[in-house]
């Protein structure tokens, strides 16, 4: 019987696990979104949540910690400046995951994995394109406006 098993091995060896849990964990504090296997998704996630609990709180100690596992100093900035904050309120639960169905290849469950609260840039991204809607639909308008003058 597998008692008291706490994590997934992941078929990889302890170095090589950790590796490729830090760099996810960076990609996901990085991009705020990223698409894995259920798997690994499962296993990051509490990796992930553990920190932007940690980072709630921006001491030095928490810093030091985080910063064993993320290299990057951009993105350890990132989290106590940008993502932990997002988070004050909320006492768990900083990611979800959505399926998105199986990969062509070898037919592992694909999912997506992304923090539940998304920072400012990505709401200037969609201010962008709003913005650019707004133009677009304010041209005709405008075309409109210069033929009603033209006919006068």
């Amino acid at each position: 019987m597998k008692h008291r098993i706490g994590f997934n091995a992941l078929s990889r060896n302890s170095a090589h696990r950790k590796a490729l849990k830090r760099n996810m964990v960076t990609s996901l504090f990085r991009y705020e979104r990223i698409e894995t296997t259920k798997a690994k998704a499962l296993e990051v996630r509490r990796m992930a949540e553990k920190m932007i609990t940690r980072a709630k709180v921006d001491s030095v100690a928490n810093r030091r910690q985080i910063a064993k596992d993320i290299t990057d100093e951009a993105i350890s900035a990132k989290l106590f400046t940008e993502i932990a904050p997002l988070f004050v309120e909320r006492k768990g639960g900083y990611t979800r995951i959505l399926k998105t169905g199986n990969r062509l290849g070898d037919a592992a469950e694909m999912v997506i994995l992304e923090l539940v609260e998304k920072t400012a840039k990505s709401d200037k991204k969609a201010e962008k394109k709003s913005e650019k809607t707004e133009k677009k639909a304010s041209k005709p308008a405008k075309k409109a406006e210069k033929s009603d003058k033209e006919e006068k």
